[in-house]
């Protein structure tokens, strides 16, 4: 009898313990999620399910140094389009990726999705910072 008193006060434990997540992995948690369904929707297409790109015409989003890099014009990239060359992977690409018509949400949603998903950990793109680098485009 108490060998089954300890093992329900340890699962009461662990399930308490895992139901508690602090604001910042919640918000992540929720953007994250919420990217992926934007990026079905919007980017997938061109860039595919798992991030890698189309050969030599549409780059991977697996470049964590591309990412990391560029972190604060991602958001105009995304907003306005990106024409001309960029280097991803050691790889030159020169075409033109459309300008997307999302939210400063959503954008914030699938840049938090992209820079975590693909073998990228890039944490949590918010709305403040999206709307803040939308400001700078040029």
């Amino acid at each position: 009898m108490k060998i089954w008193l300890i093992i329900s006060a340890f699962m009461a434990m662990l399930v308490i313990t895992a139901s508690c997540q602090n604001d910042g992995q919640i918000e992540f948690n929720r953007f994250y999620s919420n990217g992926s369904v934007v990026y079905q929707a919007h980017c997938q297409n061109c860039h595919g399910a798992k991030g890698e790109g189309l050969q030599g015409l549409i780059p991977s989003l697996s470049d964590s140094t591309y990412l990391k890099n560029n972190k604060n014009t991602l958001a105009c990239q995304l907003n306005g389009g990106l024409k001309g060359k960029i280097t991803i992977l050691n790889k030159e690409f020169e075409g033109e990726m459309p300008a997307s018509k999302l939210s400063p949400l959503e954008i914030a949603q699938v840049l938090t999705y992209v820079t975590n998903s693909f073998g990228n950990k890039l944490g949590t793109v918010n709305t403040d910072r999206v709307n803040t680098d939308l400001a700078k485009c040029k």
